[in-house]
């Protein structure tokens, strides 16, 4: 069976002939080399050039802004009437005096700044002038107003799960790194029996609010007091401020109970001992308790004293609900420690109320003036306005007015961002091979470029935060290569790691050279990694230009495969829908499952486009045509050799490594794979191989068509395309079955490397061709896992999504009284929001419309009803070069011998064991391989032991000449209006 297998691949699919036609056309290409510390040099400085050109425009947007604001004339009115030469009404729809209409009322401070920044477009223009690649232009407000450039319409969210826009750009993690320096914060919850009811329930949302103003540069923990201070979570000590850690926390503040005598003394001696410890990892900035109570009598003076001295800890204290309790102890909490106070006395005070502190934080940037004008790029997260993934600069904006205290406030955040597409460009990978890649990672160890990152959210409320030792398999020494990387250092190392495939079915076995250094003028570092046989590559030699190339091909009938009329003649040829030239784009694909007629439309149009283009057209890839052009002429060839071959039972396939590949009539009329070899798991998987891989498709219990009736093989070859067959499985199994008998008592099955069934000799398993061994026979495969014939690896998808779970009975806790939720406020407040729109915009042309959105509302609803959760895999492989394997499967009354042998050059396993049926006493708990939602490797043991990171190295935290003012507290009912590329939140009547 073997050798049947082995001399049919060969014979089939002319392997040792395309050698042979290779080298027969070898005029036509050279063999280059990869030289990959030359490329991450070229490539870092592309990036580096692409941020400075970013930074440039940043640094001019803000010192504009300042000007602006430092100049404008501030405006004491608030009501909207200045007819035509207003922004915000339409004069001839609002004309003056009319019985008709009224005027709205918008609050001075925001009139102002929507007044003065209004002068920003000009900028904005100039900036977008200069470089037309440039994405979005945003001012970030401290009030909440956000002026976004280019103008866009605002995406309606009547069809996400809360049916209203929750958006404030106070929380849009760009805003926050770029408000204040990092924050080592101690959440303080008063537990005791005062504040239970209403209260706790207020505090709890009042904690998992103020945990979604941190970033991954903060830290923080939660410690809850009542006659004893005790740890919310399994946290010991503060732990980085990442999504994970952060969705703990909520959690375990969700069950916090209220009883007992406010000891706010244990508290605090918990809370300062947490913050001063040394030897742990922390942001070593700004230290911070915050303090959610109902008040009390007790201000702990000695506390304070004794552990805060210098006041080098800000002390921020929340009164929470409503009572008659004296809060003149807390305020001096606040104000003896240069803090804040706050009160909290219904859950409309929530959203603002948690994320006021950054304007007290923010001060000490002000005062460090041009020393805190460093750019800070962010972490990867999903843009709000669908520019897909992102990474934001930012610059604080600061008040350089020079009246009273006003001059240490932060206006506001200017950001710029940088589509991920945009440094993908600059990272092409095409000459690597499918398993060769550019990464990039942050200080925090995470990567804005990775193949492997890839989040499913449609959310933007929390940042894309992938670890690079997540991304792939982890290793001692991928660890040290992560460590370097953050230290900015260059670097170069040769490694054996696991592989897992990109059906995330398989793991194999490579080498890989991951070659790195840092982008200067940023924190990112940036790595290639290669394996052995990406070190050279072809590069055509056709022609100089697309003309040349396209004229010298058609006389050396070298790309009459791409032809479709030639298709009955040379097979089909599938391309790779890449972009060889910027306005040439695949063509949309209404019935994604009908890829051939979507590529022979992409191929018609490929042709016409190249044939109308001048040579060495600056939109097209002169080298990647070539190569496609290069690479169909020598594969055609081999289409002779498959029609003498004459193959019955299969059908015939070539992948290049470049972009396209070659089918056989036969096999194309069925074909149904991707397009893009380098998305193609059965290709990725062969290079890495040096053996014949068995594919079976996979299983699919509710169809049952010809396809599932197909085993694929390839091979790989260096430098060489790989050349697959696929086989009638009917024949073949008819042939096992001759081979091995078809007998009742004894099970005879092939499975391949991952543990799936290629081949069996008994009906009941023939309709499981491609199924997981371990669902179909559990004990004998778990014996074969014992045995060491196989190893399995568990991983770790943290890109997943999953449906959310609903609340139980336990978990809603006392339903006595009635507390709303953000959302039924907010949603309560749209009616209001809708009617001051009516007031703004008295005419229905001039209103928002609703329903522009309706299309992508339809389609980003289904993600935003789910949760990014953790979901686990169980890989199995072959790890060891054993050849044989043979043991007993022993039940309670009765067991199964089995013997294993492995097929030589191949990635089978050829299985005789007594029949399932003869020992019904076997435990018949299934394996499970496929995909499952879990809760991740423990995070308590990861708090203890945390990946290595670096924070900026910059802070700014000096309160010696901050001056301490409070405000009364601002209006609590807010909502938002969208006009004119400008979005801010203003005061609504209370109802």
């Amino acid at each position: 069976m073997q050798k049947d297998l082995i001399t049919l691949t060969d014979t089939s699919s002319g392997l040792h002939r395309l050698i042979e036609i290779y080298h027969k056309h070898k005029t036509h290409f050279s063999v280059e080399s990869n030289d990959a510390t030359a490329l991450v040099a070229t490539a870092s400085g592309n990036i580096e050039k692409l941020l400075a050109n970013r930074s440039q425009a940043l640094k001019r947007l803000a010192s504009e802004a300042e000007k602006f604001q430092k100049e404008h004339e501030w405006q004491n009115h608030s009501e909207v009437s200045e007819g035509p030469s207003s922004t915000f009404i339409n004069s001839g729809c609002v004309p003056h005096g009319s019985s008709s209409a009224a005027n709205p009322v918008i609050p001075t401070i925001i009139l102002n700044e929507l007044n003065w920044t209004k002068s920003l477009e000009d900028m904005f223009r100039k900036n977008k002038e200069d470089d037309p690649s440039l994405l979005w232009q945003v001012f970030g407000s401290a009030t909440g107003l956000a002026r976004y450039y280019p103008a866009s319409p605002w995406n309606d969210l009547s069809n996400s799960a809360n049916k209203i826009d929750l958006y404030d750009v106070r929380r849009r993690p760009w805003y926050i790194q770029g408000a204040a320096s990092p924050k080592d914060m101690l959440i303080l919850v008063d537990a005791s029996g005062s504040v239970s009811g209403l209260t706790l329930k207020l505090i709890r949302m009042s904690v998992s609010k103020m945990l979604e103003t941190l970033s991954d540069d903060d830290y923080v923990n939660v410690v809850y007091f009542k006659e004893q201070a005790s740890y919310a979570s399994c946290f010991r000590n503060l732990v980085q401020a990442n999504v994970r850690n952060k969705r703990i926390l909520k959690e375990a503040v969700q069950n916090i109970t209220a009883k007992g005598i406010t000891n706010y003394k244990g508290g605090f001696e918990l809370a300062f001992s947490q913050l001063s410890q040394v030897n742990v990892s922390r942001a070593n900035c700004n230290k911070i308790i915050m303090l959610f109570t109902d008040g009390g009598e007790e201000r702990a003076e000695e506390i304070f004293e004794k552990y805060n001295p210098k006041q080098e800890v800000r002390i921020f204290t929340f009164s929470v609900g409503k009572h008659n309790y004296d809060r003149g102890p807390i305020k001096w909490m606040a104000c003896a420690n240069k803090g804040y106070y706050y009160e909290i006395p219904s859950i409309g005070a929530i959203w603002l109320n948690t994320q006021e502190y950054l304007d007290v934080l923010g001060r000490p940037m002000v005062k460090a003036d041009k020393k805190a004008k460093q750019v800070q790029w962010t972490n990867v997260y999903l843009d709000a306005l669908d520019l897909g993934l992102v990474i934001t600069g930012t610059l604080p904006v600061f008040n350089k007015t020079s009246t009273g205290s006003k001059n240490q406030l932060i206006l506001g955040v200017m950001a710029i961002d940088v589509s991920l597409e945009d440094i993908k460009r600059l990272t092409p990978r095409f000459t690597f091979g499918p398993n060769g890649y550019y990464f990039a990672i942050d200080p925090n160890g995470y990567v804005l470029l990775h193949p492997n990152l890839q989040p499913q959210t449609a959310r933007f409320d929390n940042p894309v935060t992938l670890d690079f030792l997540d991304a792939e398999l982890e290793n001692d020494i991928k660890v040290e290569i992560r460590k370097q990387m953050i230290d900015a250092q260059t670097g170069n190392y040769t490694i054996s790691t696991l592989v897992k495939s990109q059906d995330e079915r398989y793991i194999d076995q490579g080498m890989r050279t991951y070659t790195f250094a840092p982008v200067k003028g940023t924190d990112y570092s940036l790595a290639l990694v290669l394996p052995e046989y990406s070190m050279h590559y072809i590069r055509a030699t056709i022609g100089d230009t697309i003309t040349q190339a396209i004229c010298k091909s058609r006389l050396k009938s070298l790309s009459e495969s791409l032809m479709a009329d030639k298709f009955d003649e040379y097979g089909y040829t599938f391309i790779a829908p890449r972009v060889y030239c910027k306005d040439l784009k695949p063509t949309a694909q209404e019935d994604k499952k009908d890829k051939k007629a979507n590529n022979t439309e992409f191929l018609m149009e490929f042709n016409m486009y190249i044939d109308t283009k001048t040579p060495n057209h600056p939109n097209c890839n002169v080298e990647l045509v070539n190569r496609l052009l290069l690479d169909a002429g020598i594969t055609s060839d081999l289409i002779k050799i498959w029609k003498e071959n004459d193959c019955v039972f299969c059908g015939l396939m070539i992948s290049l490594c470049s972009s396209a590949f070659l089918v056989s009539s036969s096999a194309g009329l069925y074909w149904k794979e991707e397009a893009e070899t380098y998305e193609s798991s059965f290709y990725k998987r062969s290079l890495d191989n040096d053996l014949y891989i068995f594919t079976p498709t996979p299983y699919q219990a509710s169809e049952n068509n010809s396809e599932s009736n197909m085993i694929e093989g390839v091979w790989l070859l260096c430098f060489i395309p790989v050349v697959g067959v696929k086989l009638d499985i009917g024949s073949w199994m008819a042939s096992f079955i001759n081979t091995t008998y078809k007998i009742n008592y004894v099970d005879c099955v092939i499975l391949d490397d991952g543990g799936f069934l290629v081949m069996s000799n008994q009906d009941e398993y023939i309709s499981q061709i491609g199924r997981f061994f371990g669902v179909i026979d559990p004990i004998l495969m778990k014996n074969l896992v014992n045995s060491s014939l196989y190893t399995s690896k568990s991983t770790y998808d943290y890109q997943s999504l999953c449906d959310r779970e609903k609340e139980s009975k336990a978990a809603a806790g006392l339903r006595s009284v009635y507390v709303p939720t953000i959302a039924d406020i907010l949603n309560l407040g749209w009616w209001a929001t809708a009617a001051a729109c009516v007031i703004l915009f008295p005419t229905t042309e001039n209103m928002p419309d609703k329903n522009r959105h309706s299309e992508v509302d339809d389609e980003v609803s289904d993600a935003m009803l789910k949760d990014v959760c953790i979901t686990e895999q169980t890989q199995y492989f072959f790890e060891t070069d054993g050849l044989s394997f043979r043991g007993s499967v022993d039940c309670e009354n009765c067991s199964r011998l089995y013997h294993a042998e492995k097929l030589p050059k191949t990635n089978l396993v050829f299985i005789i064991a007594d029949a399932k049926g003869t020992c019904m006493s076997c435990d018949t708990k299934e394996l499970i391989q496929d995909e499952q939602q879990s809760d991740g490797p423990n995070p308590c043991e990861l708090a203890l032991n945390p990946r290595y990171r670096k924070g900026p190295t910059v802070c700014f935290d000096n309160t010696e000449h901050v001056s301490s003012f409070r405000h009364s507290p601002p209006d609590l009912n807010r909502t938002t209006f969208a006009l004119r590329g400008v979005f801010f939140r203003m005061p609504l009547p209370n109802c």
